[in-house]
């Protein structure tokens, strides 16, 4: 009897002691086989449990014939229970290949299930590209011709050129975006500093990469004036393409009568010379003798403005002015290097890049035409703008002709919704903007013609 309740003593005591689980190889999942290419592929997968022991070794073993191992092809990644990616590589092109992830520990080996890839028939590279000549260069622009002469066996996304003041510009830098696809093309490359040294190279991006061409080296010019003359006097000018306006860069002259300051309207065309004549009656030869016509030109009003340009040219819009003016704030003309900011005045801060380097009354204040601060920006334009003064509709005293070196006016061919007026533009020798407003059509200012 005391036997048997011993035995069952000690049954009891062993059932009660914990039993060791179990060890077992580990579980493993293959999962996709990606960015596959001609010799490359990317396959991740998931250990899901080590199998109650250290795994010893993991990754993804390959094989052109099925059910490959770790006598085969492999990586060895970190070990340990998660998901993990690894690269393939060392591939042959057009080529069917077996995957399997697979996990080792003190217990065996496992794998999961197999995947089947099959490599690129192509090798794929970056683009090939290269850069051509750059031309037509001037003060703030130039061109580049480029061609993408190869894509690389992947599609050409993107393509232009690219250009900084550092040698070896890249995509980061200030570029041009042409489209996709391969052949020769021309870039515009605007917005440039004068007299400033740039270099350019041609670029084309694929799945691949992004290819550049041979870097090229250029100088922007300083101001490049053509000419033009004028067939009804031989009155020759400079004139000035600013973005893809041709403007005369000087006030016109043309003549073909004078008129005395007190002689005014606004129906009927009138032409004056400043503060001409001093006495006597207004003769057209003498007038063209004068230091103020030579130099500042002739002042009309509205009806003569109108019917002054040569032929070709014409007296511009309103429009085209605000288009002068916003490439001017939009590309480096503002007298401080600030860039532009959306909900500013176009016509601010330009007034040193539009005016004539001589000849304004001399002011204190930053940033102004009357002042020699800021001297890389001081006309940098070209526009040449003269202080030649107006004609007024009221004398002071027995002067008709105001403010000469301290001002500039010009008319537009835009008038004013109640037909008394038309827009008129103007600098003044102490502001950094330029100014515009509505204007009584006897008044006497200078023209600007712009080429048709």
């Amino acid at each position: 009897m005391k036997k048997a309740v011993f035995l069952l003593f000690t049954g009891l005591l062993i059932s009660c002691i914990p039993q060791e689980k179990p060890k077992t190889t580990p579980t493993v999942i293959t999962g996709d086989i990606t960015e596959i290419t001609t010799t490359t592929a990317t396959c991740s997968y998931e250990v899901t449990d080590t199998g109650g022991t250290e795994i010893t070794a993991q990754g993804v073993c390959w094989s052109t014939s099925e059910d490959p191992t770790t006598a085969d092809s492999k990586t060895e990644d970190d070990t340990g229970v998660g998901e993990y990616t690894s690269s393939i590589t060392n591939l042959t092109l057009n080529t069917t290949y077996y995957v399997r992830a697979y996990a080792t520990n003190s217990e065996g080996t496992t794998y999961g299930e197999q995947k089947i890839f099959k490599t690129s028939e192509e090798q794929k590279t970056p683009p090939t590209v290269t850069t051509g000549n750059v031309t037509d260069i001037t003060t703030t622009t130039a061109s580049c011709s480029y061609e993408v002469t190869d894509d690389g066996g992947a599609e050409v996304s993107v393509r232009g050129v690219c250009w900084s003041t550092s040698e070896d510009p890249t995509t980061a830098d200030s570029k041009t975006e042409d489209g996709t696809g391969t052949g020769a093309y021309t870039s515009n490359i605007i917005g440039l500093d004068l007299m400033t040294t740039y270099y350019a190279r041609a670029y084309a991006t694929n799945s691949e990469g992004t290819a550049y061409g041979e870097q090229k080296i250029f100088t922007t010019k300083d101001i490049e004036y053509g000419s033009l003359t004028d067939d009804r006097d031989n009155n020759e000018y400079k004139t000035i393409q600013i973005s893809n306006q041709i403007w005369m860069a000087e006030n016109l002259k043309y003549l073909p009568a004078v008129h005395a300051g007190y002689d005014g309207s606004r129906d009927s065309p009138r032409f004056y010379v400043y503060s001409y004549p001093d006495e006597g009656e207004p003769n057209v030869t003498d007038a063209k003798t004068t230091t103020n016509y030579l130099t500042y030109g002739v002042l009309y009003n509205w009806q003569a403005a109108l019917i002054a340009c040569p032929n070709g040219w014409h007296l511009p819009e309103y429009d085209e002015w605000t288009e002068l003016f916003t490439y001017l704030s939009h590309n480096g003309y503002r007298y401080d290097g600030t860039p532009f900011i959306k909900g500013s005045k176009i016509s601010d801060k330009i007034a040193k890049s539009m005016g004539a380097t001589t000849g304004w009354s001399n002011s204190d204040n930053p940033g102004v035409i009357g002042n020699t601060d800021y001297p890389e920006n001081r006309n940098k334009s070209g526009f040449s703008g003269l202080p030649g003064g107006r004609r007024y509709n009221y004398s002071s005293g027995s002067n008709y002709f105001l403010e000469r070196k301290a001002s500039g006016y010009w008319w537009s061919a835009t008038e004013k919704p109640d037909e008394t007026e038309a827009e008129r533009i103007y600098l003044m020798y102490y502001t950094p903007h330029v100014s515009a407003s509505g204007s009584g059509k006897d008044m006497g200012y200078s023209v600007r013609c712009v080429k048709d």
